[in-house]
């Protein structure tokens, strides 16, 4: 394992891992309140990176990286920055993979949503567990509510703070960021969404909006499985690192 540090366009530093030594490049984008260090995120880029190079991130707000966390919109600039930084390091082709936040963000910044100055585009996208649009009947559900409690009310962003090492922007959203279902429409890269039927905070509307949305994806809704990285089962963790290779291999010699 390899310790990076990355700087996003915006400024921010993010702390960043590297395991692997495949020619292809897996950039991993963790889940709210997550980070490159948590055992969920560490266990995931481990089994990845048996076919590939694994770069994982704390994204701002999160961990050792700088920053306050905004739920999902600014995050497409720390998936850029990663991206860039596996470029530089010479990699064949770069996948973005993306868990619940990580997911919105890989799949924004796969669209290059306007507005935030992306430079990059991944050549292959992984979105597990992601939200659809922002707001749907899922928030009514009590994990969601928690998290709204979290990223809404002081107290909530200083448990936050002090319970699970992730700093919440206080002002919020000033204008709603574009959903991932609007931006998904943009998507060339391969595209693969994986939904678990478990899913607490997500329900499986998401995942169908994301598939109605980009037709071309593949979609993968999996009986048993609850939410991200935290409840992600090796075997799947293994099936889309081989849909990955298979993906990237096919796609040697694309411009």
């Amino acid at each position: 394992m390899t310790e990076d540090r990355l700087w996003t366009a915006d400024g921010e530093r993010l702390h960043a891992v590297t395991v692997g030594s495949g020619a292809d490049w897996v950039v991993l984008a963790h889940g709210f309140s997550g980070s490159a260090a948590t055992p969920a995120v560490r266990r995931v880029a481990a089994r990845l990176a048996v076919r590939a190079t694994v770069l994982a991130y704390d994204a701002r707000g999160h961990g050792r990286s700088s920053g306050v966390t905004t739920m999902g919109d600014r995050e497409v600039l720390d998936v850029d920055a990663a991206v860039r930084r596996a470029r530089e390091r010479g990699a064949r082709r770069v996948a973005t993979v993306g868990f619940s936040m990580g997911g919105a963000a890989v799949l924004r910044h796969a669209a290059g949503v306007a507005g935030y100055g992306l430079r990059e585009r991944p050549d292959a996208v992984v979105a597990v567990s992601s939200t659809g649009p922002w707001s749907t009947r899922s928030a009514a559900r009590g994990s969601m509510r928690r998290v709204h409690l979290l990223a809404e009310t002081g107290p909530g962003r200083l448990v936050a703070r002090r319970l699970l090492g992730t700093r919440i922007d206080p002002r919020g959203w000033r204008v709603v960021p574009v959903p991932p279902v609007d931006a998904v429409r943009d998507v060339t890269a391969p595209l693969l969404v994986v939904h678990g039927d478990r899913d607490g905070y997500f329900g499986l509307e998401h995942p169908r909006s994301l598939g109605a949305a980009a037709p071309a994806a593949e979609v993968w809704v999996e009986a048993g499985f609850g939410h991200a990285e935290t409840a992600i089962a090796p075997e799947l963790i293994d099936r889309i690192g081989a849909h990955l290779a298979t993906v990237l291999a096919a796609r040697d010699g694309a411009p």
